[in-house]
Parts: structure tokens; sequence; C-alpha cells
């Protein structure tokens, strides 16, 4: 009886190993198929030092970005800003979502509105606000990632979400993204 169970436990085992594994296989091929989009700032270089006028201790206003390499069939476009650096875990300081494919930039300053002039929305951030809120760093330096997604579909969501309820609305929807590192320390 004891042989039985073993047997049968070993046998469950190893499908659900097996299963784990082929999972995982798709999810390495899914993210080596992604195509990579370029983003940057004329403000400051990849995992540069972000200028005080785009943090809490200058204008607060959003550094100018731009990026290339956005494939032909995305529908829109999504941003999200944080700093993983945070004392109490990553800091979200900006949701942007259905921005509309066909924009290859944004200028600095982008205003904190909910819906943008060109329909894209602004979700909250971790200051509690919508739209962008810039680097403040208790103590130390910190990294702050700008990550960009193009979607294969246009979300057509009310504006204020936060990350985690972005990031799960564009769940099988990534066809290419990109990141921008930058650095602020006060």
């Amino acid at each position: 009886m004891v042989l039985k169970f073993l047997i049968s436990f070993m046998i469950i085992f190893l499908f659900c190993q097996k299963k784990e594994v082929k999972k995982e296989v798709k999810e390495i091929k899914k993210e080596e198929e992604m195509k990579e989009i370029k983003i940057e700032s004329s403000a400051f270089p990849h995992e540069g030092m972000i200028p005080k006028k785009y943090t809490c201790d200058g204008e607060n206003i959003s550094p100018p970005l731009s990026w290339s390499g956005v494939p032909e069939n995305a529908k829109s476009i999504a941003i999200i800003c944080d700093d993983p650096d945070a004392p109490m875990g990553t800091f979200v300081h900006w949701v942007l979502y259905d921005l509309p494919a066909n924009v290859n930039e944004l200028e600095e300053g982008i205003p904190n509105d909910k819906i943008l002039e060109n329909g894209a929305k602004q979700g909250i951030n971790d200051f509690r606000k919508i739209g962008y809120g810039g680097p403040c760093p208790p103590f130390g330096t910190h990294r702050y990632f700008f990550k960009i997604y193009a979607l294969d579909t246009l979300l057509n969501l009310e504006p204020g979400l936060t990350k985690a309820e972005l990031l799960k609305k564009m769940e099988g929807h990534i066809i290419a993204k990109g990141e921008l590192m930058g650095k602020y320390k006060r």
C-alpha cells in the first residue's frame, strides 16, 4: 500500500515538474522573441544622473523622453517610472498608458492631467497623485527606471490606475519593451 502511494506520488510530482519546465521554457522563448524599444532622454544618459530640474528639489517636471523600435502592429504604449531602491520597497513615480503607438517622444513637463491631449491616460503614483512625481530619495543615490511597453491593444481604461493594476491589464499584450535608467542623489 505504501509502495503504491509512493509510486503515485512520484508520478504526480514528475508530471508537475515537467509542466513547470515547459511553462518556463515557453516564457523564456517569449522573452527572446520580444522586440526591444530604445528609450532615451536628452536630459541625461542611460545610467547617468538625472538633473535636479526633474526632481522634487527642482521643478519636479517629467524629463523629455524619446524612443524608437516600436513594432508596426503596436496599438498603444505604456510608461512606468519607478525606484527599486526606496527603503519600503519599489516606489512608483509615474504611470502612463493608452499613449498612441505613433507617438515617439514626450516633451519635458507633461501636465499632471488625468487625460492628455493625445488621449493618453495617467495613473496614480506612490505620492498618491496623478501624473509624474520626480525623484526624491530620503538618502543615498537611487536608481529610477523609465520602462516603456508597446502593446498589441488599446487598453481603453479609465485614468487613475496604479502600477500593479496596469501591469495586470497589460498581461499577454506586451509585444516590445525598453528601459532607461537614471540616478539621483540629494
